[in-house]
C-alpha cells in the first residue's frame, strides 16, 4: 500500500530543510523548528494540517518583518522545488494578507516551484477586483506556471480549497481571463482552463453552453478545452452540448435494435469485483457519434440511491456497428464512496438514455450469502 502524501514530511526532510534555511540565515534555530513542527498532535495531522504546521513554525522563527522573512525564503526557493514545498506559498497566505504587492510578487515567484492556487484564494476573497486584475496580467506571463495560476486560482470549485462563493454566484469576472488562455500553447494551462470551465458548468450551464458554442471551431487547442470543460454537461446528457459535439439525440429510441447488459453473477460481496457484460447493436446508414455508459444506482446508508456513471465507449462508430465489452465493477470502499448492502440497479446508457438494465445484490460478506441460500425454499 502506498505511503500517504503526508509522510513525505519526515524527520530527514525537516532536518535537511532546517539546515538549508540556517545556511542562508544563521540565526535560524533548526532544532527549535523541528521541535515546533513535530510537537503535540503532529502524527494525527493530515497533509494540509502538516503544511500549515510547518508554515506557522517558520513564522515563529524567521524575521518578524514580513519582507525580511521573504528575503530568507527567496534565498533558498530555487533549491526547494516540488509538491512538498507548498508551505512557501502557504507562508504568504498566512502572513502576507496586509502586504498585497509583496505577496503578489511572492506568489508569482513561488508558484513556479510548487503551486500557489490555494494561497491566492484568501486574497481573492478579501479584494476580488484588485486580485483579479493581477491575475489577468498573469494570464499573459511568459511562464506557464504563472499562467496556470491565473486560471487555477480562480476556479469556483477548486478541490481541497474553500469554494469561491462570489464566482459560484456570478462567474462573469472569470470569463475575460479564460478568453486570454483559451488557446494557450501549454497543455498544463489548457487543462486548468478546461477544469475552470467545468466548475462554472456545475452552477451556470447556460454560460458554458454559450461559451462552448462561441469558441468551438476557432482552434483545435480551444476545441480540446471546451470538450474537456463540458464533461459534466455531457455526462448529464445536456441536449444542447450533446448536439454541439455531434451526439445524435434520438439514437436510443430510433437506432438501437438490440441492447443487453448482464452481470456474470447476480450477487456480490463488499470488497469484491463484478464482471458486467454489455452488447449493443445499432441500425444506421451513416456513422454515429455515441457515448455508452454504465449507470450504477448505488445504495446509500439510508436506503436511497445515488447514480454514478462509468464511461464504456465514446466514439464515432461506422454504420451498423455492434459494440460489446466487459466492465469490471469494484465494490471496494473508496475515500469518495462507501458501499452498502442491497440491490444495485445497473443500466446501459446511450447518449444519455437508458436502453437496458439488470441488477446485482450486494452482500456484506460470504456468510450472509450462504445463509440466504440456506434459507431459500
Amino acid at each position: 500500500m502506498a505511503e500517504p502524501l503526508k509522510s513525505m514530511y519526515d524527520l530527514v526532510f525537516l532536518q535537511q530543510f532546517a539546515a538549508l534555511v540556517q545556511s542562508e540565515w544563521e540565526p535560524f534555530q533548526g532544532e527549535r523548528f523541528i521541535a515546533l513542527v513535530t510537537g503535540e498532535g503532529w502524527e494525527e495531522l493530515e497533509l494540509k494540517g502538516r503544511i500549515r504546521r510547518i508554515t506557522e513554525s517558520l513564522g515563529a522563527l524567521l524575521p518578524a518583518q514580513y519582507e525580511q522573512a521573504l528575503d530568507v525564503l527567496y534565498a533558498i526557493d530555487e533549491r526547494c522545488v516540488g509538491f512538498p514545498y507548498l508551505f512557501f506559498p502557504d507562508f504568504v497566505e498566512v502572513y502576507g494578507q496586509a502586504h498585497w504587492e509583496l505577496s503578489m510578487d511572492a506568489l508569482e515567484r513561488f508558484t513556479s516551484r510548487s503551486s500557489a492556487e490555494f494561497a491566492i484564494r484568501p486574497f481573492l476573497l478579501a479584494d476580488t477586483e484588485r486580485t483579479m486584475g493581477r491575475m489577468l496580467a498573469w494570464a499573459e506571463h511568459e511562464s506557464e506556471h504563472v499562467r496556470r495560476l491565473a486560471s487555477e486560482g480562480c476556479r469556483p470549485r477548486l478541490p481541497w480549497a474553500p469554494a469561491l462563493g462570489m464566482f459560484k454566484r456570478d462567474p462573469s469576472p472569470i470569463l475575460p481571463l479564460l478568453e486570454k488562455l483559451k488557446c494557450d500553447p501549454s497543455l498544463y494551462v489548457r487543462k486548468s482552463v478546461a477544469n475552470n470551465v467545468n466548475d462554472i458548468a456545475k452552477d451556470h450551464p447556460a454560460v458554458v453552453r454559450e461559451l462552448a458554442a462561441r469558441w468551438k471551431g476557432s482552434h483545435s487547442l480551444t476545441d480540446w478545452i471546451i470538450r474537456h470543460g463540458s464533461r459534466t454537461l455531457i455526462r448529464s446528457a445536456d441536449p444542447a452540448i450533446l448536439a454541439l459535439f455531434g451526439y445524435q439525440d434520438d439514437v436510443a429510441s430510433k437506432l438501437v435494435t438490440e441492447a443487453r447488459i448482464e452481470a456474470a453473477s447476480k450477487t456480490a460481496v463488499l470488497g469484491q469485483v463484478s464482471e458486467i457484460i454489455y452488447d449493443l447493436s445499432l441500425h444506421s446508414t451513416s456513422p454515429l457519434r455515441i457515448r455508452v455508459e454504465l449507470g450504477v444506482d448505488y445504495v446509500k446508508a439510508n436506503g436511497s440511491v445515488s447514480r454514478k456513471k462509468f464511461l464504456l465507449s465514446d466514439k464515432t462508430v461506422p454504420a451498423g456497428e455492434r459494440l460489446r465489452g466487459v466492465k469490471r465493477l469494484s465494490w471496494k470502499d473508496l475515500t469518495t464512496r462507501k458501499h452498502y448492502p442491497g440491490m444495485h440497479r445497473l443500466l446501459l446508457i446511450v447518449n444519455g438514455s437508458p436502453v437496458a438494465e439488470t441488477a446485482v445484490m450486494l452482500h456484506q460478506d460470504d456468510h450472509l450469502m450462504e445463509k440466504e441460500g440456506t434459507d431459500s425454499p
